[in-house]
């Protein structure tokens, strides 16, 4: 143990099997940990920008238990790509679509990835 701005510090339990640190909420990039303020601080973006993206169903942030937006690192890339598309001048709609058909291209690169492993398997 060791004070930390007057705090007693003690560093979370080890994993017994490996002597690993515990995974933590903040090692998961789909952990909704982040306020809609906070975000919004981060990428220098207005909070009523987030909330209509919310509204227009371009990116669908967690909610808390008092019903307050919580993003993850995961979102905050997708807000990321979404802030510049929009400054190239992009609709919401548009975008919108354009993160459907990304994210169908990674699903199907995945299947793709999975009949050429079962064919391998089968030669």
């Amino acid at each position: 143990m060791r004070a930390v701005r007057g705090r007693v510090f003690r560093p979370p339990p080890r994993h017994e099997e490996n002597g690993s640190m515990p995974d933590l909420p903040f090692d998961d990039e789909h952990a909704p940990l982040y306020s809609l303020g906070q975000v919004a601080e981060m990428l220098q973006v207005q909070q009523a920008f987030l909330r209509r993206l919310d509204q227009h169903d371009v990116i669908r942030p967690s909610r808390s238990s008092g019903g307050q937006r919580r993003y993850s690192r995961r979102d905050i890339i997708i807000v990321q790509h979404v802030t510049r598309m929009t400054q190239e001048g992009m609709t919401l709609i548009a975008i919108r679509r354009i993160l459907e058909l990304e994210h169908e291209v990674v699903v199907l690169r995945q299947q793709l990835k999975e009949a050429r492993a079962r064919l391998r398997d089968l030669e």
